[in-house]
């Protein structure tokens, strides 16, 4: 169930989406990351602008309010955006452990103005060795002793 601070959130992602659509910066898409009641950053779709495949509105939002925060997880805050996220957008928020995500307009109407992930979606349950993008596992000792020092390493940070 929406709230009326929901729609408020919402409507502000989806006016970034317009005024950085009017503006050229990238696609209309506009996201913001919200916790406790506050904006913690915004985000607009920079991909064409940054020459950044991966500055979409959601990417740029979570790393600007990491970065304001000062840590790598958003345990708690909301997501809203102007559209359901890609495969990316979706997995970096699950990444930076964002506990919601509110959207407006859908994947399906995202494909029909020409940004369509269900490739993606499609490729990503596939077994490596069956996509599209051609994949090589090639184990090395040298790889894996770097995953058996991090087990041991006393002073790592875990996330």
């Amino acid at each position: 169930m929406l709230t009326d601070e929901d729609r408020r959130h919402l409507a502000h992602a989806v006016r970034l989406s317009r005024r950085h659509m009017e503006a050229n910066d990238g696609g209309p898409f506009g996201a913001v990351v919200v916790s406790g009641g506050r904006v913690l950053a915004e985000g607009w779709n920079q991909v064409t602008t940054a020459n950044d495949p991966t500055a979409h509105a959601e990417v740029v939002a979570i790393r600007r309010a990491c970065q304001a925060m000062g840590t790598f997880s958003l345990a708690g805050a909301t997501l809203y955006t102007s559209c359901e996220p890609c495969p990316m957008c979706l997995s970096s928020a699950y990444w930076a452990r964002i506990a919601r995500i509110v959207y407006a307009n859908t994947r399906d109407e995202a494909a029909a103005i020409g940004f369509d992930d269900a490739f993606i979606y499609d490729e990503v349950p596939k077994d490596p060795g069956d996509r599209q993008l051609p994949m090589v596992h090639a184990p090395t000792e040298d790889a894996a002793a770097v995953f058996a020092d991090w087990m041991r390493k006393a002073d790592k940070v875990e996330y």
